[in-house]
């Protein structure tokens, strides 16, 4: 692993983040949010607008730098950037960018955001077929497979199929969400807790995926502002150290017609030796980790591939209270994630490991001191990162 890299040489300073609402419950709109959580995140600093010079997002976030910039008055803007990638695969992805703007000198106080109003633009989790369909949807649309729940339901399956592991895995990683979000009470599942029982007969979206195994839909947004080290030390909040960030793809991954050489993945097997290998540390080294649940196969897969667990492990990993705070080896999604905290499109997580790491968190995992943030399982591109305090 070569030296020239991010790690240790840039901190997150600030997180911000609006209310969050049911799809269609803002009473403002997607912009307006985006406003706020950059506000709340600048403030959180102690720093101005002012000072922000570089907006980073990802997954064609509506809202752009130059029209956030006027809005906000920021006096000029040295760095603008969008992860590609349609799903929350860019999570992680985009808060690495901003942090290697810091690192070139692009900019010296760079904002990662990602505002998500699905109220107002149409909601992710439904199939969207017209009269005429194009490109890679047309090798699947026209035989019914159309919705998100449908595309992943299918590699999930395969890896259980292969690995011989039962519904028990998805049916704790969900209660663990939902445990860490009555702890929360930002969270939109807060005061709503989840029993086995409720989860095994609740209805099916798609098998394996029962109603709770499904991300939320939400409106808000949510904001992160990085600098270097040296800048850090100087602001108002405890700064968070950037270990290690790493974004992309496997061979043939996430190919239009479903027909990927690996295809029951979560498409992290070439990132997490890179990500591990810059930031110095191994797997059993993590203490707490934020892993993006658009649904909880992607989290199964994912904790085999960054080295938590083997696919034979997995079950008894998932099991027995093991990702629930305060107790389980690896406390998982520690405000309630996606699944009950709020879809944010995964940016929530990388606030709540910031916060894992200041000591603030709602569900603190004692001394934690290494926190996984891992973004968008099972699309391509996804994104790592590793933080520490």
């Amino acid at each position: 692993m070569t030296d020239y890299t991010i790690k240790d040489k840039v901190a997150i300073v600030g997180i911000g983040e609006t209310r969050y609402y049911k799809a269609g419950q803002s009473p403002v709109s997607e912009f307006q949010l985006a406003l706020e959580a950059i506000q709340k995140a600048v403030a959180d600093a102690g720093l101005q607008v002012e000072d922000i010079d570089g907006f980073a997002s990802y997954s064609d976030d509506r809202n752009d730098p130059v029209r956030l910039a006027a809005a906000l008055g920021v006096p000029q803007i040295q760095f603008s950037n969008m992860h590609w990638g349609g799903g929350g695969g860019g999570v992680a992805g985009a808060v690495g960018n901003a942090a290697a703007a810091v690192v070139a000198g692009y900019a010296k106080h760079v904002v990662a955001f990602r505002a998500l109003a699905q109220g107002q633009f149409g909601r992710f989790g439904q199939g969207h077929a017209g009269a005429r369909v194009r490109g890679p949807m047309a090798y699947s649309m026209p035989y019914g497979l159309m919705s998100p729940a449908q595309m992943f339901a299918m590699r999930t399956q395969r890896f259980m199929y292969e690995h011989n592991i039962s519904q028990e895995a998805l049916c704790g990683i969900a209660l663990a969400s939902y445990k860490h979000a009555q702890q929360n009470p930002r969270a939109i599942m807060y005061g709503r807790p989840l029993t086995r029982e409720s989860y095994y007969n609740s209805r099916w979206i798609v098998e394996p995926f029962h109603l709770f195994d499904c991300c939320l839909e939400n409106d808000g947004a949510a904001a992160v502002i990085l600098t270097t080290t040296e800048r850090a030390r100087d602001l108002k909040q405890k700064p968070v150290y950037l270990m290690a960030a790493a974004q992309g793809s496997g061979y043939r991954q996430w190919t239009a017609a479903h027909n990927d050489p690996d295809y029951a993945t979560s498409n992290f097997k070439t990132l997490a030796p890179r990500l591990f290998g810059m930031a110095g540390i191994t797997p059993k080294d993590v203490d707490v980790a934020q892993v993006y649940e658009n649904f909880t196969g992607g989290v199964l897969m994912s904790l085999v591939e960054h080295g938590l667990c083997s696919a034979e492990e997995a079950e008894a990993f998932c099991t027995n209270g093991n990702l629930e705070w305060p107790n389980g080896g690896l406390p998982l999604n520690t405000s309630g994630g996606n699944l009950a905290e709020a879809y944010m499109h995964g940016l929530e997580l990388v606030l709540e490991g910031v916060r894992q790491m200041r000591g603030t968190s709602t569900c603190q995992v004692k001394d934690a001191q290494v926190c996984l943030v891992a973004a968008g399982p099972m699309v391509a591109p996804v994104s790592d990162l590793l933080l520490r305090n």
